[in-house]
């Protein structure tokens, strides 16, 4: 997840332009979304807006240049700052916001500065006009006060949601970004800086670009940060760090510890090495000489140029160095060297997300899976309420727009990715960052890219998934299969079933033909709401597979996927059972989950006894807590077609026999007589497992059963029910279809976008080490 800055940040945009062009848009949204010609006239008024940006300048003079000296004073939560500011152009009177409270003043007798307005909000902000003489543009301010905003919960567990501050320098760490006005902002997009900090000896700062000076006495320790590449915002963290780096050719990698642990530093180092040389060959060279694995004191995942910081439990976990990391590392080519412009779509978490956690995936044989799982998510989690196009995404804050701003996004860049063919979709990709490094860029400069790499005029497939509401659904329908001479015929009804108009869809076909080892594949153009479809295959056809590799972003319809944790956490309205019948220790442990799950969950949850409700609700996912509960053995039917046994000791899953002592178990099933809603039974055998596992849960979504070992709890099986009547699946044969005991043929195999770079090659070529590794400890407390 790339950092956002929490106040709100001038585009680089011509006001009078593409302002007032934007809101006549957002004026007029509804009534466009309801005619036909609204996806026709959007991309040209988007065009149109586009067209106002002004070309950024490339050269070094035209941003503003901060020289900053600060000192921090930990204890009294407060900074002491010099700033020598440069300025391009010859404007006498710049204006800038600052943290209220810091009191700037110029040293420069010549220079004034005048305070103008005070706002309020959850960082305080005053303005104020500098007054320059004559040809003059580089001036000095000094200032100092108190910034602390202790952090607070952001979001739900189910959001993924973490503590966050807009800022706070205390005896935890230091966190100070754009979003804490710590230093003069401008009327202006892109900075360059040089940063000195001065601090206690015992710890450490970090910033972006490259670490230029590095000292410490006994009592002060001083570091220098200077980026000359173009940022939108500066970024201070500071801590009793435990530093480590290694160099590979062009960049450092580096890690900062609050724990020491060179072990977990060393594997840092070296996947960080691993990923950058596995995206230079796939996209250009990586555009800082530093990556940083920085320990944050709250518990984040943010991504900022040239360093990520991560809390301390989410970096020791053993997946996230494959999985999180690398999704981080990539954002410095996507949203942090090649801007989005937000108010015209963020396009770069959903091409990160296809280009980090979908293709590493993808090179472990898994990529449908996950092409699967986001695809359930967008069914399970987007209602029709919370659904929005993809230009007016700009950032998570709810598993709803993650579905659509990550999930929906990713899925684009798949379908443009198999229309165009790997080679073309490569060369536009690397285009694409070519033209647009330290540039803003929007998803019409993506698709000009992709126009530009193929050739082809691709506006009707592409704007259809940016500025469009919603997703096809599919039904298939009178799938017959007939012989005549050599050939047989396959035929069916292909329909798109979604109210409003058609989407132009390229749809994969698979057909299982009689002793073959291999499906026949094809792939048929639907504009319409309706096709018939006509497949001549030269063996026997055995069964029809519309979509079998999950290419489509599409809405599923509910027999295509099973029944899963996302079912339940998406539902808007959550009926939790708690066991009347247990002793109060019990049943308290079990009150207290029910209150977790109002903050991993639905919007609304309500908590009853299970001998207080005479029949289980249709309009609201049930959640039954507990063996003794009554509603236990009453829907243990709902539980019939999926290889799950239980005894009074032990629960048997897919085989598996697992004991019901020191274990926790999480199952679930859909209501029989309202498939759109869930069951999930939670019951465990130990108490102080109830805390981890709620926390835990949002985070094991899209799997369908748990088990978890220990008062952690632990994980120690997890899996989705199989599938057994998709509709988009039909039994050709009139035997067949009652048994369902036909298996899909093998499908094409498939590569990965770009090949795994093993950790040993990432020491070869462009990255090859210099030997450079040097390690420092510090002293204090950690």
């Amino acid at each position: 997840m790339r950092k956002y800055t929490l106040m709100k940040r001038k585009t680089q945009v011509e006001p009078p332009k593409i302002f007032n062009t934007v809101s006549l848009l957002s004026a007029c949204w509804e009534d466009f979304r309801s005619d036909d010609i609204y996806s026709r006239l959007l991309p040209l008024l988007l065009t149109l807006c586009i067209a106002a940006l002004p070309e950024p300048a490339a050269a070094q003079d035209s941003y503003i240049h901060h020289d900053l000296t600060v000192r921090l004073e930990i204890s009294s939560h407060r900074l002491i700052v010099t700033d020598t500011i440069t300025y391009p152009g010859k404007q006498r009177e710049p204006r800038f916001v600052l943290h209220a409270g810091l009191e700037p003043f110029s040293p420069d007798p010549n220079v004034h500065i005048d305070k103008k307005t005070t706002r309020q909000g959850s960082v305080p902000i005053e303005s104020f006009i500098a007054t320059l003489p004559k040809g003059v543009n580089s001036f000095t301010i000094q200032y100092a006060g108190v910034i602390y905003h202790p952090a607070e919960s952001n979001g739900k567990i189910q959001d993924r949601g973490f503590d966050m501050t807009p800022g706070e320098i205390a005896e935890e760490g230091v966190y100070l970004a754009g979003s804490s006005a710590w230093y003069p902002q401008f009327d202006t997009d892109l900075i360059t800086f040089s940063l000195n900090v001065e601090l206690a000896a015992t710890w450490d700062a970090v910033s972006q670009g490259s670490r230029t000076k590095y000292e410490r006495t006994h009592s002060l320790r001083t570091a220098r940060w200077e980026s000359s590449e173009p940022q939108q915002e500066i970024f201070l963290v500071a801590s009793p760090f435990t530093s480590y780096e290694k160099t590979f050719g062009n960049f450092t990698a580096m890690a900062f510890l609050r724990t020491p642990d060179a072990v977990l530093a060393g594997k840092y180092l070296d996947a960080t090495n691993h990923y950058i040389t596995m995206y230079d060959q796939l996209i250009g060279l990586y555009p800082y000489r530093k990556f940083a694995l920085v320990e944050n004191f709250m518990e984040t995942g943010l991504g900022m140029p040239s360093f990520t910081l991560l809390g301390p439990t989410v970096l020791r976990l053993p997946f996230i160095i494959n999985t999180s990391y690398p999704h981080e590392i990539l954002h410095n080519w996507w949203g942090n060297s090649v801007y989005p412009v937000y108010e015209l779509g963020n396009w770069s978490e959903g091409i990160t997300a296809y280009l980090a956690d979908h293709m590493l995936q993808e090179q472990q044989g898994q990529g449908q899976d996950y092409r699967l799982a986001s695809l359930q998510k967008y069914t399970d989690y987007v209602s029709r309420g919370k659904d929005f196009p993809l230009v007016k995404f700009t950032s998570r804050h709810n598993p709803a727009t993650e579905a659509v701003g990550y999930g929906k996004s990713l899925m684009l860049f798949h379908m443009m990715r198999l229309e165009l063919g790997d080679p073309i979709f490569i060369t536009a990709i690397r285009d694409f960052y070519r033209k647009y490094k330290f540039r803003f860029a929007t998803f019409d400069d993506l698709e000009k890219c992709f126009e530009s790499a193929s050739k082809k005029d691709l506006k009707a497939d592409y704007y259809q998934w940016v500025t469009r509401t919603g997703a096809p659904k599919l039904r298939l329908s009178d799938a017959k299969a007939v012989k005549h001479d050599n050939l047989y015929t396959v035929t069916a009804t292909l329909e798109q079933v979604q109210s409003g108009k058609s989407y132009s869809l390229h749809v994969p076909i698979a057909i299982t033909l009689a002793e073959q080892e291999h499906a026949y594949q094809t792939v048929i153009g639907m504009s319409t709401k309706k096709r018939h479809l006509k497949i001549d295959v030269p063996a026997e056809p055995l069964r029809l597979d519309i979509d079998p590799e999950s290419d489509i972003f599409r809405r599923l319809d509910r027999d295509e996927i099973p029944p899963a944790v996302t079912q339940a956490l998406g539902a808007k309205k959550m009926l939790v059972l708690l066991p009347a019948s247990v002793e109060q220790k019990v049943f308290d442990a079990y009150r207290k989950f029910a209150e977790m799950l109002t903050h991993a969950g639905p919007d609304a949850v309500d908590v009853m006894l299970d001998r207080d409700v005479k029949q289980l609700p249709t309009d609201c996912a049930v959640t039954i807590l507990g063996w003794e509960n009554s509603y236990f053995e009453k829907e243990l039917s709902s539980w019939r077609g999926y290889e799950l046994v239980f005894t009074k000791t032990n629960v048997t899953i897919l085989g598996t026999e697992i004991a019901r002592a020191n274990h926790a178990f999480v199952l679930t099933t859909r209501n029989p007589e309202n498939k759109d809603m869930a069951f999930m039974f939670i019951a465990v055998d130990r108490l102080q497992s109830l805390s981890g596992l709620a926390r835990k849960l949002p985070h094991y979504h899209k799997y369908s059963y748990l088990a978890f070992e220990g008062d952690e709890p632990r994980n120690i099986s997890k899996g989705r029910w199989p599938v057994f009547d998709s509709p988009m699946t039909a039994f050709l044969r009139e035997k067949d279809r009652d048994m369902h005991h036909v298996m899909m043929g093998k499908l094409a195999p498939r590569k990965a976008l770009a090949s795994p770079v093993s950790f040993r090659d990432t020491h070869d070529g462009n990255h090859e080490s210099n030997a450079s590794n040097k390690v420092e400890g510090l002293s204090g407390n950690h």
